[in-house]
């Protein structure tokens, strides 16, 4: 759950980039725009995904064994 809700995140976060830099929403272009059902779920999953994103700074560092 945690790669998906990463990659959902990364994918997000490149389509914000070209919205931003080039006024180019990418989702929106292959899904048939912005209000179409297919957009509007892709949308919603990666707000889901970035919502989820949210607890890993609130997890401890299971890697290093840190449990303080």
């Amino acid at each position: 759950m945690d790669i998906l809700a990463l990659i959902l995140a990364i994918i997000g976060c490149l389509n914000w980039g070209l919205i931003g830099i080039f006024q180019f929403d990418l989702v929106a272009w292959i899904f048939g725009g912005q209000g179409a059902v297919l957009s509007r779920i892709i949308y919603a999953l990666v707000g889901l995904a970035g919502l989820w994103c949210i607890s890993f700074l609130f997890r401890k560092n299971a890697a290093t064994g840190d449990d303080t």
